[in-house]
């Protein structure tokens, strides 16, 4: 498949684009609608994108500009923090968040329908929330509220099912599942 270059690049990268969206804009919402542009137009390069010398600086350079986008186009709404201009380093420690995929699919199959799909859709798919709001004859109010929602429920089977452990800051610092990322 010609996209696995993007999948491999998204899914090494993902947890530290949202980590890094999430700290400048200081609004969970907006950090996840970026990064889901981001993967959106990483998809849209398709061959190009597996070419690239350097997959994470271009992911970074692309929500950096969509960043820069939403404050020029949105600064009255949103207040969105100072840009960084340091990526962190290639180098840091994985966080151990980035390592719970391998219980991603069963934790997903233990949600109920309606919140499996909310989560398929606006996070594994990249679809916006407005449009998936569209596309259920909701208000994207609603569309909001049901897709958080799935996310809690998804954090709380991912928890049951990795023996996940937090630290002081809330962040994942230790799970067990198969394969690794044990504490």
């Amino acid at each position: 498949m010609q996209y696995n270059c993007v999948i491999n690049a998204w899914g090494k990268h993902e947890a530290e684009l949202r980590g890094f969206l999430t700290r400048q804009t200081k609004n969970i919402t907006l950090a996840e609608d970026i990064l889901q542009e981001t993967f959106l137009r990483a998809m849209t390069e398709g061959a190009k994108f597996c070419s690239l010398e350097n997959p994470r600086a271009w992911l970074f350079r692309v929500a950096r500009n969509q960043l820069i986008d939403q404050s020029r186009s949105y600064a009255a709404r949103h207040q969105v923090g100072e840009l960084d201009k340091d990526i962190p380093e290639e180098n840091d420690e994985i966080p151990a968040v980035t390592t719970l995929d391998a219980c991603l699919p069963k934790a997903l199959t233990r949600l109920n329908k309606e919140d499996r799909e909310a989560i398929e859709r606006c996070d594994l798919e990249g679809q916006q929330q407005a449009q998936y709001a569209e596309d259920k004859g909701l208000s994207l109010t609603a569309a909001k509220s049901r897709v958080q929602r799935a996310r809690k429920r998804l954090k709380q089977e991912l928890v049951e099912l990795c023996k996940v452990n937090f630290d002081d800051a809330g962040n994942v610092c230790c799970h067990r599942s198969t394969g690794g990322g044990d504490c």
